[in-house]
């Protein structure tokens, strides 16, 4: 298939292992984090950590929008559905979380809750259409990749005077977290890993651009790769990022040319900017509470915002004691470090979200066989 077969090819796959490793200096280990879910289930699809030189490390990110959701918001979701009767409208992704008290989405809707999957933003209107004695409420979430399609739904639902239409706005942005990544001091234990360079996010870059990365380049000299999610797009990124690195380089550079704009989609953030304001602070899983991380909905906008509408408090919950998403979300952990990883936990029991995501590593290792010590 044109613009597939080109990105897959195996003999041009391996020329770049190849310059890799005539790149890679004697004695010196390199360690890149791809940022984005999306990166992580291609290098254990493609087996791509086997083809790269020993000195070559790929650390996991917390590039998973479902992983990332703590489990205070599904709690908050759940509410909505077993409390305030709504029907809930949310992805595949969320539904098999684990939450509070043995619960998740599923379980919500099998103890007669009215939760619904959708593909869609515009799936969750049509249900509030179709349904205008019910209170619709779809539970958004995702990185600045979805985040535009959500807020088209509510300037829609505004248009259209969809008034029992409401958002539980869970949406979060790259950047900070990137930046929480390389701020933690490496050396204290459990909280910081050596990251010598990012692959950058694809689908989220599409949006913002590659500008949002500068920082990092330049304030903590590592450089970025943005990156497409075919295995001959990840090789020339981790060889990109390998050059630079030996070259002394932190700069920020665009191998997926062919989608990404220095300024990204003026269009889409626009209309993000219109409907959405950064909140001062935000949980993350793995990464804790962060500031000016995620977006809450503009005050022009209040009655389409759920959480004003149905009053919900967010209350920070404790992860499963056994689980090691929130390591894993670091990079301090790899999937295979989790004693639970493939026996307790697995994509038909998962304890922890990491397991659930069809972006999370865990999920990623686990599919493709990586649970295997060794094949990682």
């Amino acid at each position: 298939m044109k613009y597939i077969d080109e990105f897959r090819d195996g003999d041009v796959a391996r020329t770049l292992v190849s310059r890799i490793a005539a790149q890679v200096q004697p004695g010196r280990h390199y360690s890149f984090m791809e940022f984005c879910g999306g990166h992580t289930h291609a290098i254990s699809r493609y087996g791509l950590s086997d083809l790269l030189p020993a000195s070559v490390r790929m650390v996991h990110g917390p590039g998973c929008p479902v992983c990332v959701l703590p489990i205070g918001r599904i709690d908050m979701a759940i509410r909505l559905a077993l409390e305030h009767g709504v029907i809930l409208c949310t992805y595949a992704d969320t539904l098999r979380v684990p939450a509070s008290k043995g619960l998740s989405l599923m379980k919500a809707r099998a103890r007669g809750g009215d939760v619904r999957m959708v593909y869609a933003t515009q799936d969750a209107l049509q249900i509030a259409r179709d349904n205008p004695g019910r209170q619709v409420v779809f539970f958004a979430i995702g990185f600045e990749t979805t985040t535009p399609a959500t807020a088209l739904a509510i300037l829609q639902a505004q248009r259209e005077g969809l008034t029992h239409f409401s958002v539980l706005c869970c949406h979060v942005l790259t950047p900070p977290a990137m930046q929480q990544i390389l701020a933690a001091p490496a050396q204290q234990s459990g909280h910081g890993v050596q990251i010598d360079g990012f692959v950058g996010p694809a689908h989220v870059s599409t949006v913002i651009g590659s500008q949002p990365y500068e920082v990092f380049a330049r304030q903590f000299h590592k450089p970025v790769v943005i990156t497409g999610f075919e295995p001959l797009d990840v090789l020339q990124a981790v060889w990109m990022l390998v050059r630079q690195v030996n070259e002394g380089r932190a700069e920020v550079e665009n191998e997926f040319a062919r989608a990404v704009h220095p300024g990204g989609n003026p269009k889409a953030q626009a209309c993000m900017a219109e409907v959405f304001e950064e909140r001062e602070a935000f949980e993350w899983r793995g990464l804790g509470v962060l500031p000016h991380s995620a977006l809450q909905i503009r005050e022009k906008f209040a009655v389409l915002d759920a959480e004003r509408r149905f009053q919900l408090a967010y209350q920070p919950v404790p992860d499963h004691k056994a689980c090691e998403c929130a390591a894993i979300l670091r990079g301090v952990k790899r999937p295979q470090d989790c004693a639970i990883f493939g026996s307790v936990c697995t994509p038909d029991n998962p304890v922890g979200s990491c397991m659930v995501s069809s972006e999370g590593a865990c999920a990623a290792h686990y599919s493709y066989g990586r649970h295997q010590e060794g094949l990682a």
